[in-house]
């Protein structure tokens, strides 16, 4: 009977000894397994945005290529007097053909071409309206003198005690500032992850508080979710 004891307490603690070496590979393999996960994330996060970037320039290069041979004759296309195709000459056709038209819409000529257009295109019903809007886009986006927003803001919105980031276009002027009691902003509250959507709100400047950040750091911020974060401002700014 105390063989018996015995080779049953051996058995136990072969037992035990394999299910503790079979515990540990396990605890092994699983930090290994994190460890790969982590640096699988990793891996995307610093490649997908140079991948996507590159892609994307990619596509429009050869868009644009595709389109400039189709407007030109064959015998002038860029790729015609090469002995093989180079991406991206023409794209370099369609800037300096919107340089040359840039000169000649600045010359005297050129104005009153202009002038006699958009007349004519004033006189069309909805397509005046159209022309009107992309054309004010337009001008503000690519002006020197004006910028399409001047700050960041932030505000309790839509209830007090929650706080979101907007957008100073400009003060309020016009009827709609006339009906109002006190002295607005325009504000436009961009969407995550697309903010070029969004909604324009009338806000007392009172009411905002003005950020140091500038306006592209404050989209990262917003396009991101919050996970990129604008870079401090020195004390030496403030």
């Amino acid at each position: 009977m105390a063989d018996r004891s015995k080779v049953i307490r051996r058995a136990k603690n072969i037992r035990r000894i394999k299910g503790e070496r079979l515990r540990r590979e396990k605890e092994v393999f699983m930090k290994l397994g994190a460890k790969l996960r982590a640096y699988l994330f990793t891996g995307i996060l610093v490649t997908a945005p140079v991948a996507i970037t590159f892609y994307l320039a990619y596509k429009f290069i050869f868009w644009v290529d595709a389109l400039v041979n189709q407007m030109l004759p064959p015998q002038y296309q860029p790729g015609s007097y090469l002995p093989m195709s180079v991406p991206g000459l023409g794209l370099i056709v369609l800037i300096v053909f919107l340089i040359l038209v840039g000169m000649f819409a600045a010359g005297f000529l050129g104005s009153f071409f202009i002038r006699l257009g958009e007349w004519f295109v004033a006189r069309v019903p909805l397509i005046s309206s159209v022309y009107s809007l992309l054309k004010q886009i337009f001008e503000t986006v690519f002006s020197s003198k004006t910028q399409a927003f001047k700050k960041v803001v932030m505000l309790e919105y839509p209830r007090k005690g929650i706080w979101i980031l907007g957008l100073v276009s400009a003060d309020l002027q016009g009827e709609v500032e006339a009906k109002l009691p006190e002295p607005m902003v325009n504000v436009f509250i961009p969407t995550t992850p697309n903010p070029t959507s969004g909604f324009l709100i009338f806000v007392p400047k009172k009411d905002v508080i003005e950020m140091d950040m500038p306006v592209e750091e404050a989209i990262k911020f917003i396009v991101s979710g919050g996970l990129v974060e604008p870079k401090k401002v020195r004390q030496t700014e403030k």
